[in-house]
């Protein structure tokens, strides 16, 4: 099952694309022979509980999860499974969080926590790293990122060799064409966001590009 994992709507401040451009979108790369099954809306510093894409799924045949990308004082983090306990203890606008109790808080509140885009100059958890910081509770990162800079993905690359981490991939888009550029290929039928982080747990996963999708069965 190949899903999105990072993708940002008009809800996010930065973002020019509708959900239902995405999803329209979706369906032109569908008709060009790849397989895209759905998306993960991370919208910046916040969570849409009011927001229901329900319909826009069942029309267009793509699964939308809801999860969110937070700004901490290491880097930015995807959130996956985001319910109201975690927003209850986590203050989701707060850009200086420590990550560290991010990842800890959604993990009590059966949700999960990761880096994005870590091999990012300037914010990603590499550089975080190299100035002598730790991160016991990292165990997955966005390995794969659409929106990177020639030679982050390839950080991204050598910091899950270095420290034996696994990787997901998102396209980070915020324009419609961009959606689907990375992905992640779950082994897991997943159908909600509970589905996702149960997958992320499983550790049977891998960052794909979206050529790497073509013509393979759904």
């Amino acid at each position: 099952m190949y899903l999105d994992m990072h993708s940002h709507s008009v809800s996010s401040d930065d973002s020019r694309a509708t959900v239902e451009q995405y999803v329209k979108w979706i369906q032109v790369l569908r008709k060009r022979g790849h397989t895209v099954d759905g998306i993960v809306l991370t919208e910046h510093r916040k969570f849409d509980f009011d927001k229901d894409y329900s319909s826009l799924a069942d029309q267009y045949n793509v699964l939308i999860i809801k999860g969110s990308e937070l700004d901490t004082r290491y880097g930015h983090f995807l959130v996956y499974g985001v319910n109201e306990g975690l927003t209850s203890d986590i203050d989701f606008a707060d850009t200086r969080m420590d990550a560290r109790a991010l990842m800890q808080a959604a993990r009590q509140h059966d949700a999960i926590a990761l880096p994005a885009h870590p091999g990012r100059f300037g914010i990603g958890l590499t550089d975080y790293i190299a100035k002598g910081e730790s991160f016991d509770d990292v165990e997955i990162v966005e390995r794969l990122n659409g929106g990177s800079r020639q030679g982050e993905n390839e950080r991204a690359e050598e910091l899950c060799q270095s420290h034996n981490l696994l990787g997901i991939g998102g396209s980070d888009a915020h324009l419609t064409s961009h959606i689907g550029t990375c992905m992640t290929n779950f082994k897991a039928d997943i159908k909600n966001a509970n589905d996702l982080v149960d997958a992320l747990l499983s550790k049977e996963f891998q960052p794909v590009w979206l050529e790497d999708t073509l013509n393979n069965p759904a």
